[in-house]
């Protein structure tokens, strides 16, 4: 069944309580699944084609819950915005100024000097920050009320009203003798809360800091070759085959294939590596990468949203604003926290009056419990740790398909690998040239060879023809052509000379040199020989080989508990032998597999309550890469591989799915401690309130903190290397 998603910013949620109402209120539409994400700010709805949802119901919906919604492209996310951040600045330091006389009167009672500011100055100063600065928080929680639920709003509306309507009762009715005032919890609290609502949100900007680096990387416009003129237009405008010029320091606006020129260009915002790559004619090149030294003048094939970085900026935000499993305590406990944390405040403030007689003090610890126990730390515990992990990834090239494959990337203890472009390059290179006629050296070996296979697309023509052009060598004519299927070619040259390039014992029924043969083979080599007249000239030995660093990433993952397993389709005796370049044991390789055997394979293994991942580039690997608990793709594989894939590499490189297990466990123990952080701030805090141990103002402070503290933990991430 085919499904939609269609994505909201929303506006108004203040704490973990406001995105669990929110989601369960989307849940309620026909067909709906809804996931909202408080780190970010924004709700996807997901439907099936069948039943759609329009964007009115959604927008209804969301106002139900006494929020506002905007909805975004389906398929291209919106940069993370500073909403009304001058304003709330302002109205912080309006906020701030207002309680700095508090913080004077504070500091004298810890002298022994009292009303220092005088009572009706005090409430002066507080009522503004009560009904002025702190509006904010009664339209917040009025809003939850009405749409059925309760957030932290309605705990700070709750706390600071009791704390200023006691104190101006105590003020206006002339009891200030018999009874102390807390205009200064209060005002405090809420400049406390805002301060820290204020430092919350720009750390959420630092959070997305990944994805608006990627969403400014592609220009705007581009210099067009139209006419004979060079125009510079909007990428909206451009077309397929257009011609774009970029010149030294240029960032590439497009994805297209070079037509002209010769640069260096880096590649580092796609593939993680900062090594600059030549580029020259023929070569593709991708929007966003960086023109260093040189000019290219590009034929667009992909523009604006179509790009490979367009396509990497949605893959982001998508896993961005997924949810990982272990959010889930998160979530069931931010569902029921404030009701909770009510009833404790009323059950506070009756039995501290009934044991103690004192309505004052049983008032301060009820307020108290109130403020300490705001749950915005719940909720960006895990979304702000998985924005910063997602967002990193991608900057090193590796894309997380959801938050739910990060977090299992971290419990991998069985890596399937494909062979060919995983293991190795895919594509073969010669390795080997022994010549057999004593008129004939090797650059005339590659020429006759390069001759014969000029017109042919299989990779073993284009791994002797790369050579050839490696060598600078000079194709000769051929003329006469004959192709034997699975067997190799022949032709004349202009001597009438008759030459064949194919598969030995297709060339010749007894062919020389077969224990050179047969070492080559198990090296892993595929042999094809040269004849000339039917007489054999020339072997060549050619193999898909072994990637850089592969060795030694399996190594590290074996030293990481990583079992590592090839499955191929490819015969044992080539497996093996590209298993032994690898360091692994015979008892590691599966070779000639089917796709649906590799799937098998999968499956056997999960059965022995392991994790497993998969990695392939192939159309062939799709089953396994579907069974598999975690699926790695390369960058450089077929697109079935990478759509099926939980992970992508964009650079194809095996190092990266090290680094992606890493990034992973790293990103999962930054979870942990921020659950642990959210929790221990309540679990303590909650008991020392109750207990009169706590007054408002540092509940008001520690509130803050907490949140503050989570995000920052998980700002931290930002250090991985």
């Amino acid at each position: 069944m085919a499904y939609s998603v269609r994505h909201f910013s929303i506006q108004g949620m203040t704490c973990a309580a406001c995105a669990a109402r929110l989601e369960k209120v989307l849940n309620r539409l026909p067909n709906a699944e809804a996931n909202v994400n408080f780190a970010d700010e924004t709700a996807h709805v997901r439907f099936p084609d069948q039943h759609p949802i329009t964007p009115e119901q959604i927008s209804a919906a969301i106002a139900r819950a006494g929020f506002s919604g905007q909805e975004q492209a389906d398929d291209w996310p919106a940069p993370a915005a500073q909403e009304h951040a001058s304003q709330e600045q302002r109205i912080l330091w309006l906020a701030l100024l207002l309680t700095a006389p508090f913080v004077v009167e504070m500091v004298a009672m810890l002298v022994g000097h009292h009303g220092v500011v005088p009572a009706l100055w005090q409430w002066l100063l507080a009522t503004p920050v009560q009904f002025i600065v702190g509006w904010r928080f009664y339209r917040g929680a009025w809003a939850a009320l009405r749409g059925g639920g309760a957030n932290m709003d309605v705990l700070v509306v709750l706390g600071t009203s009791m704390a200023w309507l006691w104190s101006s009762w105590v003020l206006w009715s002339g009891a200030t003798h018999h009874h102390a005032l807390y205009f200064e919890a209060s005002a405090m609290v809420i400049s406390l809360v805002l301060l820290g609502k204020t430092l919350e949100a720009r750390a959420k900007r630092q959070t997305t800091a990944a994805m608006n680096h990627l969403l400014q990387l592609a220009p705007a416009t581009a210099r067009v070759e139209r006419d004979g003129m060079v125009q510079e237009l909007p990428i909206a405008s451009l077309l397929a085959g257009d011609r774009v010029l970029v010149a030294q320091g240029d960032t590439l606006p497009v994805d297209g294939v070079v037509v002209a020129g010769q640069a260096a260009l880096d590649e580092s915002l796609l593939t993680g590596e900062s090594v600059a790559v030549e580029k020259q004619q023929q070569d593709k090149v991708f929007a966003g990468t960086r023109v260093q030294l040189g000019h290219l003048t590009i034929a667009v094939e992909r523009a604006g949203r179509e790009t490979q970085l367009a396509a990497i900026v949605r893959r982001v935000a998508e896993a961005q604003g997924s949810k990982a499993p272990i959010q889930g305590l998160a979530d069931r406990v931010s569902a029921i926290f404030v009701p909770v944390v009510v009833v404790i405040a009323l059950l506070t403030f009756g039995l501290t009056a009934f044991f103690t007689g004192e309505l004052e003090q049983a008032l301060i610890h009820a307020v108290a419990v109130l403020v300490i126990a705001c749950p915005c730390a719940l909720g960006l515990a895990t979304p702000a740790a998985i924005m910063v992990g997602v967002g990193l990834g991608a900057q090193r090239g590796i894309l997380f398909r959801n938050a739910a494959a990060l977090e299992r990337a971290a419990q991998v203890a069985v890596l399937a690998v494909d062979k060919t472009g995983t293991l190795t390059l895919g594509q073969p290179v010669v390795q080997h040239c022994h010549v057999l006629a004593a008129d004939l050296d090797e650059n005339t070996v590659f020429t006759l060879a390069a001759s014969l296979e000029q017109n042919a697309t299989h990779p073993l023509a284009s791994a002797i023809l790369h050579e050839a052009q490696q060598r600078q060598l000079r194709l000769q004519p051929m003329s006469e052509w004959q192709t034997t299927i699975g067997q190799g070619i022949a032709a004349y040259d202009e001597q009438n000379t008759h030459w064949a390039l194919g598969r030995p014992h297709w060339l010749m029924s007894t062919p020389p040199a077969l224990s050179l043969m047969q070492s080559w083979q198990e090296a892993g080599c595929s042999v094809i020989a040269l004849a000339r007249n039917a007489e054999i000239v020339a072997y060549l030995g050619l193999a898909d080989p072994l990637k850089p660093q592969v060795k030694h990433t399996l190594q590290q993952l074996a030293a990481q508990g990583v079992q590592t397993h090839m499955l191929t389709g490819d015969q044992e005796k080539t497996a093996l032998a590209i298993a032994a370049q690898a360091g692994m044991a015979a008892s590691q390789v599966h070779a000639a597999l089917t796709p649906a055997q590799k799937a098998d394979w999968v499956q056997q293994a999960q059965q022995q309550n392991q994790v497993v991942a998969m990695v392939g580039d192939g159309v062939n690997d799709a089953p396994a890469l579907a069974m598999a608990d975690v699926s790695f793709a390369m960058g450089s594989g077929s697109d079935i591989a990478m759509e099926t894939a939980d992970v992508t590499l964009v650079q194809g490189d095996i190092q990266h799915i090290l680094d992606a297990i890493r990034l992973s466990q790293a990103t999962l123990l930054t979870i942990r401690q921020n659950l642990f952080f959210a929790f221990i701030y309540n679990v303590l805090g909650i008991p020392l309130a109750a207990f009169g141990l706590l007054n408002p103002v540092l509940a008001g402070a520690a509130m803050a903190l907490s949140s503050i503290s989570v995000l920052t933990n998980a700002l931290r991430l930002k250090r991985f290397r």
